[in-house]
Formats: structure tokens, sequence, C-alpha cells
């Protein structure tokens, strides 16, 4: 069963505006672009992972994917989430993957453990593996076989519509709440939260403890 990673990467600048209140411009880029790598790196070390697509408008984000010898895919046209994601499997089908899972670049938690153990439990065609964020709405993971199981319905209410429709075509689902994946950061109390984790305490993933008096 060969399984692609596609990563959606908006652009690195523009990017999180709704942190706009606590981090100005060059820190949300610094934190989106410290993110895309986290999840590139920890992805490269995945043997059960055949291959890894960003698509981005993003000229930066696609160099950056390319040191970690992911496959890149410029997004250009109509723009929009879904349908970026449709065009990525097109290019991933072309690599014959057969299962792809989508991993959005902004979960800063994510382990190489936890992303193994969730690979693991694919072990039947006409299968989704879904994993919520914290507030049981969106979509943080979403692993299907075949790779064209369900419509990518990504954004508000997301989850509950990608669950209905696996639902509607048979398919076994699995649903992993899982805190590493569930804390995607959008808002000022998800940074709020991941810096009371303390999951990396060098300074050098992102300079803002300091700035924000925390």
């Amino acid at each position: 069963m060969s399984l692609w990673v596609i990563i959606p990467v908006k652009p690195l600048r523009r990017s999180k505006s709704r942190l706009s209140d606590v981090l100005n411009e060059d820190e949300r880029t610094l934190l989106n672009y410290h993110m895309l790598e986290n999840t590139l790196s920890i992805l490269k070390e995945i043997q059960s992972i055949d291959g890894v697509l960003v698509v981005s408008r993003d000229p930066s984000a696609l160099t950056l994917a390319r040191t970690y010898d992911a496959k890149t895919l410029q997004e250009d046209g109509e723009p929009g989430l879904n349908l970026a994601l449709k065009r990525a499997v097109v290019v991933a089908k072309a690599y014959s993957a057969n299962s792809i899972m989508i991993l959005p670049a902004d979960l800063p938690l994510i382990t190489c453990k936890e992303i193994k153990s969730v690979i693991d439990k694919l072990d039947v065609n006409n299968k989704m593996i879904i994993s919520p964020d914290r507030r049981m709405s969106g979509t943080n993971m979403l692993i299907v076989s075949p790779v064209d199981l369900v419509e990518f319905s990504f954004g508000p209410g997301s989850f509950e519509r990608h669950v209905r429709q696996a639902q509607s075509k048979g398919a076994h689902i699995d649903v992993h709440q899982l805190e590493s994946i569930g804390l995607d950061i959008d808002l000022p109390e998800d940074l709020d939260l991941y810096l009371k984790m303390q999951v990396f305490h060098s300074k050098e993933f992102l300079n803002i403890g300091h700035q924000r008096g925390d």
C-alpha cells in the first residue's frame, strides 16, 4: 500500500493573520516557516511514507520542502484549499499512490511516534483515519484509502462532513483524538496553550516568549 503525505501550505508571510494582535508579520512568518520545517523533518524519518508532496503558492515554502526531498506543486489559478488538494492528489496518483494523508503544516506538537502509530492503523482498503482539532470542528489529519474515498471538504465543520462522506461509502472509520494533532495554531489562545506546554525550550524555534513578556 503506497502512502503519500500531502502538506498544503499558505503563503508564509500572509498566513496566520488572526495572530496579528500578538505577533507581527515577521514573527508570524518565522512561526509558519519553523512549523513547516518541523513537519517535514518528522515525516522524512518515517519509512512507511512513500512520498511527501507540498502544495503552495509560496516559492520559499516549496524551496524548503525540496531540501527535505519532498516533491512540490506550485499552486496557481483559483485559490482554495480543497481545490489545491484535489490537484495534489492527481500528482500523487501519478507516483502510484493509493493512500493519501492530508497533514497541515501548523501542528507543532506532532511526533514521529504518533504519526507512525496512526499510519499503522491503515490495514485495509476502503478506510478513513481522521483526527479532529481540539474543538471537534475541523480536520487536522486525514488518511484515506483509496485516494478518492471522499471529496475533500476542509474548513469549519469539516470533521463531521468527512465522517458522513465515509459513512455513505461504507468505509471503515477510525477517529483518533490526539493532543499533538488536535492543537493547530490559528488563534491567540492556541498560541498561548502551545507556549504553556513548553514543548520547544529553545528560543530558536520562535523567539516570542521574551517579546510577549512570558
